[in-house]
């Protein structure tokens, strides 16, 4: 059996990444390509809860604590994942431990302590990062609303992002009208699947 593809979407606040990876998974199950979105983190577990409770400026923790258990909030999804991609669904996550490093780096953390807690963690296989420059993003709906989203810390956050890309990634236009962004989507999955048929890889593991 072909495994599923992991397909991720990064970026700064409100580039549009959960718009465009909702529509990719639905794309992808109307061209009869079984795919499961996931979303970072995931406010649903207890860890969850307690980050959602710091993210809304509910509760107050560390900088420490809260990269922690973004960590631990990825970590306790990772055997249903590896489950999934090896019964061949692939998975299309919006945000992941890029979003953890870079988001801890921008508060001047230790860059290696940040990627620490991630490293061993499921690597994608493919990585759409949603550009768009702070100043745009303030414009969205609801830009504000969590504790982040401020103009100079977004800017940070974005250069931290850029110091992580490798070959695996793409630089996505989020100014960009979304059916354009979406058909540029489809494009570049449509390539990682072939390219994936003709090399047969396995799930590898990031940072490792």
């Amino acid at each position: 059996m072909t495994r599923g593809l992991f397909i991720l979407f990064e970026g700064c606040d409100r580039s549009g990444k959960t718009t465009q990876s909702t529509r990719l998974v639905q794309a992808l199950d109307d061209s009869g390509i079984k795919a499961k979105l996931l979303k970072f983190p995931d406010r649903t577990t207890a860890i969850g809860k307690m980050i959602d409770g710091y993210l809304t400026q509910k509760s107050k923790l560390s900088d420490e604590a809260i990269h922690l258990l973004f960590s631990a909030n990825r970590w306790e999804a990772m055997n249903q994942m590896r489950a999934d991609l090896e019964s061949g669904i692939t998975l299309v996550v919006d945000r992941y431990a890029f979003s953890g490093v870079a988001f801890s780096a921008a508060k001047k953390l230790d860059f290696k302590w940040c990627k620490a807690p991630d490293v061993g963690l499921l690597a994608p296989d493919r990585v759409f990062f949603m550009d768009i420059h702070p100043d745009d993003a303030a414009k969205r709906d609801g830009y504000g609303e969590e504790i982040y989203e401020k103009r100079e810390f977004q800017i940070e956050v974005r250069v931290k992002f850029f110091s992580m890309m490798d070959s695996s990634w793409s630089v996505v236009d989020a100014n960009k009208d979304a059916d354009e962004i979406h058909r540029q989507i489809m494009v570049l999955t449509k390539r990682a699947f072939k390219k994936q048929e003709e090399d047969q890889s396995s799930i590898s593991s990031l940072w490792v």
